[in-house]
């Protein structure tokens, strides 16, 4: 990571693959394939969500970076986020939150594997607009989103499959665990990068927190007349993957200042999401059919 803190790196990094994976299993678990046949049968919905997630984002933040005339590093590091969909935690968030739980798991694994095509176009448009050289192999994307992300998830669904008794068991077990080693990842991320959060300056933290608002707001009203499809597609636009954007930093040497931008960036966001996060899952626990 081309930006390091108190906490060894090698720690930092097996607890973050260790937690992702659990997390991505755990939901997989839980999904019954069949209910992807819903998806099927609203395809204009996910088109839209997915301009929402994958064209929309970025060029709000760029407008935004552009109003509050950000420092270029600061600007890159929130493009680079702007341009990485596909947070893995999004998913947990987004059901969390009352998303609907045949389209949310949907969506996240449709930007996952579409950002192997939309961050290299995204980055070659970005070294017309600055003069720059940056590339991105799409096997290096290709190869986080699998492993990360739709290898986790896909086990956890054939072992649903195959075992039922069995993931009905484990599926509760693995999702205490998996909140466990999400606030253990928070809490050491905090420690190794709270002083880069609180360098990020006030209009950097402003930037963030304005392209997050108004992802969330493009995602809801993009995300169809369910309060459920909205919810899961605003939190998939708002949720950023600073795994991709930190790879893409450090295969072109990035300058710390902007891998900095990303770290702060996703602090910033997380808790510019939470608001939004509690009005949806007090929404959906009013809601008679609870969605």
């Amino acid at each position: 990571m081309p930006v390091t803190g108190v906490i060894p790196e090698w720690l930092l990094s097996s607890v973050a693959i260790v937690t992702v994976f659990t997390i991505m299993f755990d939901l997989g678990l839980a999904l019954v394939p069949g209910e992807f046949r819903w998806v099927g049968a609203h395809p204009g919905l996910m088109l839209r969500s997915v301009f929402s997630v994958l064209v929309a984002v970025p060029a709000l933040a760029w407008l935004v970076a552009r109003a509050l005339e950000l420092p270029r590093p600061a600007e890159i590091g929130i493009m680079l986020m702007a341009i990485s969909p596909g947070a893995p935690v999004a998913l947990r968030r987004s059901l969390g939150a009352g998303g609907h739980r045949s389209f949310a798991p949907a969506l996240q694994i449709a930007v996952a594997a579409l950002a192997v095509i939309s961050m290299p176009l995204s980055i070659a448009a970005f070294n017309e607009y600055y003069a720059g050289n940056a590339t991105i192999d799409p096997r290096h994307l290709a190869r986080q989103v699998f492993i990360a992300q739709l290898l986790p998830l896909s086990l956890g669904m054939l072992i649903r499959r195959l075992f039922a008794m069995q993931a009905a068991w484990l599926e509760p077990r693995l999702r205490r665990a998996g909140g466990i080693l999400l606030i253990v990842l928070l809490v050491l991320a905090l420690i190794d990068i709270w002083q880069v959060v609180l360098g990020a300056g006030l209009r950097i933290t402003l930037g963030v927190v304005l392209t997050t608002m108004l992802a969330l707001t493009v995602g809801h009203l993009l995300g169809g007349p369910e309060p459920a499809t909205r919810t899961a597609t605003a939190i998939s636009s708002a949720a950023r993957n600073p795994g991709l954007a930190l790879l893409v930093a450090t295969l072109n040497a990035a300058s710390p200042a902007i891998s900095a931008t990303v770290l702060a960036y996703l602090v910033i966001a997380a808790l510019t999401l939470i608001p939004y996060v509690i009005w949806r899952q007090r929404a959906a626990a009013r809601a008679p059919d609870g969605g």
